[in-house]
């Protein structure tokens, strides 16, 4: 049959004879369908079969994305998939016969698996019979013996043909050449075959014709017709007038599938009422096929039936077999055997996994699809019901599919960071007794996701750093844990953008990234800054990452780097104070106190005074805590108007440091008697820039209030002279008014503006002289001798203003009061002399001057 010939009788046979049926089930993540095809047997390699694309509904880039692929059980894979077509072919050469036998109808199934998503689909395709085979027998010849005395009627059973096809290309008719002694009749056995037997119609003579040849033909139904023949020989014998006779028709025998050889299975019985060597009867298996002649034998005496071989109830469930009765006069009879087989449960469920990923996404939903498999189990019935189980506890569940198919599927959440991975025994077992099981182990690992943030040990770190540190140096290190895994894990470290006293935190420190290690940018001092607050991120390299914040706090610890400073008595660059005991003081009469402070904190600012140097160790005591300074015996005429202490102030830092301050003190009663001899004291040449910065801005607040002053004072002119002009046009009377001591000075009629200015001064580096100016007014500050060396009483007389009511006047008083009191507050004026004599050192006497100054209108 050429290929358009094969390609229309595949057609025929497939669309207007053969309907395709497709099955279609749908479950729950699992696709699948039943498709069935028609063929002929004996089709070249490479003939179309079907449109399994169309046929299923799936397109063509399905087929090749979901990696479609035949999948079969035996290994024989007689169909091939072209998934570029969508078509199925022959593989390779199909022989009826070879596959199915007898069986009709004849057909393999397969199955088609496609990949993401798990797609399966069975096809069946069926194999018809072509008449490939001719009808052929056993033997080229066959040899008869034939009594002459058999009478009409008497049957002989000729060998059978066989013929592999089935159906009408089978065996349909035997056809015996011309003779007139025999007719053939044609007999079909229960399984479908055909055989024949002579039937004598006319008595034979053996002495006219000793022998015959005659020829049996065996012809088939298929086109063209096929037949076979064999040749007979029949030798005719003398008188042999009775054939054997079988007790029953039909025998029938139950054996188990498991019977061993030797096993009895039945015993067979015929008669034959000739005598002597005519009644002696033989029993032989007649036309035994392949399969039965080695599982089963006869004792050809007894006609006892017993096990030969092994006999498996999955090929046949029971056989059908003739036995012949002969005597030795050549007749016989024949009886039919039917032996029923009885399954036991002797094969065990078979496992085969169809489709598995060994790796799944933790965040996969309930109900993903793992792994497909096929359970089969070859016994029947009972013994064949499987049922499929996994372990408990798992979380999973199997599911049946198509037949024989089942699907694995997650039943809960997966979480890879508590079970990393799985391993899961399917276990398949049916109902016989006892019933018999298999297994198949998966190893199922979880991809990691990126569900979790990295975590820190703690919500706050805290760190301890010495101020006065090198920059760069590590100060701390911040550590966190994801536990994920691979570059989910990967945690990078970050500074939050914060500020820290009005600069980026970046300016103070740094982190590295991949550590976490905290490194000092600057060098950190406690006095400025004591703590910083910062924010660090930790991020992982998960898609799309996720973070944690974890607060740090860095304690800067104080250091010993500050010497103490003495904030009273000041020490002037080119100026001594000094502090006045009257010789009237009693035993512990304060003098005065040394002030300090030490910008360091704790006990590296625990000060302490002591009393290094003094002119007169006897006189004064210095307070080791609080710096002050007391008497400690009544002061005597002898004792020394000039005192000269040197205090050392120290802290308790390890190393300690220290400042020196020079405590000059005077003895005596009065401010002039103190001059007398004040100039021999000399003062360390130790000049504080801060003072001049002081002495700046008062000289700056000075200025200020004057001209403040002098603009009220025009303010209030103006304001009068307004006032006075408004009266002058009035037509009231004027009642002129002049102020006390009011005189015209040269004529102008305009007040005259008395500035008095008191000056307490040195003329002379050895003689001291206070010349005091005298004006119209005179308010005099004093050194009370009860002081402890400032200027602190003010001496206050009457104002030569008679109207104290007077607005100017008491604008005028108040402004003098204001400059007086920040005059007396800061060393103005200074007053340096230098001794003329070559030999006697450069001398500063600092005095605290009272500078009045007053606006007086008259």
């Amino acid at each position: 049959m050429d290929s358009s010939a094969s390609t229309q009788h595949l057609k025929w046979r497939f669309f207007p004879s053969k309907r395709t049926f497709v099955f279609l089930l749908f479950f729950s993540h699992l696709a699948s369908s039943q498709i069935r095809y028609s063929v002929p047997e004996e089709m070249k390699k490479g003939s179309f079969i079907g449109n399994v694309a169309q046929d299923l509904g799936l397109d063509l880039t399905r087929l090749r994305s979901g990696r479609a692929r035949i999948v079969t059980e035996k290994g024989f894979q007689y169909t091939e998939l072209k998934t570029d077509k969508g078509v199925l072919a022959v593989n390779e050469r199909i022989d009826r016969e070879q596959l199915c036998g007898d069986i009709t109808p004849c057909s393999f199934s397969f199955e088609i698996i496609l990949e993401n998503p798990i797609e399966l689909h069975r096809i069946t395709v069926e194999i018809v019979d072509v008449n490939d085979h001719a009808p052929h027998f056993k033997n080229n010849h066959i040899k008869m013996e034939i009594s002459e005395s058999a009478v009409i009627g008497s049957r002989f059973v000729l060998e059978s043909a066989d013929d592999p096809d089935v159906g009408v290309n089978g065996l349909q008719q035997y056809v015996l050449s011309s003779t007139d002694n025999f007719v053939l009749k044609q007999h079909d056995n229960p399984d479908g075959t055909k055989f024949a037997e002579m039937i004598l119609q006319k008595l034979l003579d053996r002495e006219a014709q000793p022998r015959l040849s005659l020829k049996l033909i065996a012809m088939d139904g298929g086109t063209p017709q096929r037949s076979g023949s064999v040749n007979i020989d029949i030798s005719v014998l003398d008188v042999n007038d009775n054939a054997p006779v079988f007790n029953e028709s039909v025998y029938r025998a139950t054996v188990l599938e498991s019977a061993q050889i030797g096993t009895y299975i039945t015993i067979v019985n015929a008669t034959d009422a000739d005598s002597g060597s005519n009644g002696l009867v033989t029993y032989a298996f007649s036309n035994l096929k392949d399969n039965v002649a080695n599982i089963f034998d006869i004792d050809k005496v007894s006609g006892r039936i017993t096990v030969a071989g092994r006999i498996d109830y999955e090929k046949y469930t029971k056989y059908e077999m003739r036995v012949e009765a002969k005597d030795q006069g050549g007749l016989s009879d024949l009886v039919k055997i039917i032996v029923d087989i009885v399954d036991i449960n002797d094969n065990a469920p078979v496992i085969t996994i169809m489709s598995f990923s060994n790796s799944l996404p933790e965040n996969a939903p309930i109900g993903s699809t793992i792994a497909v498999i096929n359970v089969k189990d070859a016994d029947s019935q009972k013994n064949g019901k499987i049922t499929c189980s996994i372990d408990k506890g798992y979380a999973f569940k199997i599911k049946s599919s198509l037949t024989n198919y089942y699907t694995l599927i997650s039943d809960t959440d997966f979480d890879r960071e508590k079970t990393p991975e799985y391993n899961i025994t399917v276990s398949a077992t049916d109902s016989g007794s006892p019933p018999l099981s298999s297994s198949i182990h998966l190893h199922l690992k979880l991809t990691d996701v990126n569900d979790n943030a990295p975590l820190f040990d703690e919500r706050t770190f805290y760190a301890f750093v010495k101020e006065n540190n090198s920059p760069g140096v590590s100060i701390f290190t911040v550590s966190a844990r994801d536990i994920d895994s691979n570059q989910n894990a990967r945690i990078s470290y970050l500074l939050a953008e914060d500020e820290v006293g009005g600069s980026p935190v970046s300016s103070y420190l740094s982190i590295n990234s991949e550590t976490g290690i905290l490194h000092a940018v600057r060098s950190f001092d406690y006095e400025q800054i004591k703590q910083l607050d910062l924010v660090v991120k930790a991020q992982d390299g998960g898609s799309p990452p996720l973070s944690s914040n974890v607060s740090v706090k860095i304690l800067i610890q104080d250091q010993n780097d500050n010497a103490p400073q003495v904030l009273y008595p000041v020490q002037t660059g080119g100026s001594l104070v000094a502090e006045m005991v009257p010789r009237s003081a009693d035993v512990g009469y304060l003098v005065t106190k040394v002030v300090a402070v030490d910008v360091d904190s704790g006990q590296n600012a625990w000060l302490s005074y002591k009393l290094q140097k003094a002119t007169d160790r006897a006189l004064f005591e210095l307070g080791l805590q609080n710096g002050e300074i007391r008497t400690i015996r009544q002061v005597t005429d002898k004792d020394a108007v000039k005192q000269r202490l040197t205090v050392i102030v120290e802290d308790n830092g390890q190393p300690s440091r220290s400042a020196t301050v020079i405590v000059n003190v005077a003895v005596a009663d009065s401010f002039p008697e103190v001059l007398s001899d004040f100039t021999d004291f000399t003062h360390d040449k130790e000049y504080n820039d801060n003072l001049t910065f002081y002495l700046v801005l008062a000289l700056a607040v000075v200025s200020f209030l004057f001209i403040t002053c002098l603009v009220v004072i025009i303010s209030v002119k103006i304001y009068r002279w307004r006032q006075s002009r408004i009266l002058y046009h009035s037509n009231l009377p004027v009642i002129p008014y002049y102020p006390p001591r009011y005189s015209d000075t040269l004529g102008t009629g305009t007040l005259q503006h008395v500035y008095n200015y008191e000056v307490c001064r040195t003329t002379d580096s050895r003689k001291s002289d206070c010349k005091f100016g005298n004006a119209g007014s005179q308010n005099v500050l004093i050194m009370d001798p009860s002081s402890t060396g400032t200027m602190q009483r003010i001496q206050s007389e009457k104002s030569i203003l008679d109207e104290p009511d007077s607005p100017l006047e008491v604008s005028s008083i108040r402004c003098g009061c204001t400059l007086m009191l920040i005059c007396s507050s800061f060393d103005i004026f200074r007053t340096t002399e230098r001794d003329s004599s070559p030999t006697d050192e450069s001398r500063k006497v600092d005095l605290r001057l009272a500078i009045t100054v007053s606006f007086v209108e008259e």
